[in-house]
């Protein structure tokens, strides 16, 4: 029996419900690292057997309006301690590459994101190349862990 075509098995171990345990921001001027969305975040990536992927993170931290509708204030705080994009996704040997047909943040529509990719035991982990702070516009990598939802 013919053993499995690595990069078809590599798409089979992606696809599929991805609960988020951490996600990390190291700074490239200093070297800090910090908790991107704070300590606890939650959320999920989903890849689909269409080819289509599906991000939400939120701050485990975050701030509860006191009414509905909630301030303007607390509607900033609201977006700024969250994380969503959908779009298409490829599997190649060490990352899978998103490109956005929707996103939080607008900027982030119609973009490539790329996700260098491996596994540490049944973890998925995520470094990404040298990219800009959407928060904050500080040149930074980051690295997400997740396990399987």
């Amino acid at each position: 029996m013919p053993s499995q075509d690595p990069l078809a098995a590599l798409c089979e171990r992606v696809m599929g419900s991805w609960r988020i345990l951490s996600w990390t921001r190291r700074l490239s001027a200093s070297g800090e690292r910090a908790d991107a969305l704070g300590a606890h975040p939650f959320g999920y990536i989903n890849y689909a057997p269409d080819g289509r992927v599906m991000v939400f993170v939120l701050r485990g931290d975050r701030p509860r309006p006191a009414h509905n509708p909630p301030s303007p204030a607390e509607k900033l705080a609201l977006f700024d301690s969250m994380f969503a994009y959908v779009g298409r996704y490829e599997v190649q040997p060490d990352r899978v590459i998103h490109t956005l047909d929707g996103s939080w943040n607008e900027l982030w529509t119609g973009t490539r994101q790329t996700r260098l990719l491996h596994f540490d035991g049944p973890r998925l982990v995520y470094d990404t190349p040298e990219t800009i702070d959407p928060m904050d516009g500080q040149l930074c990598t980051y690295q997400v862990t997740f396990e399987r939802a």
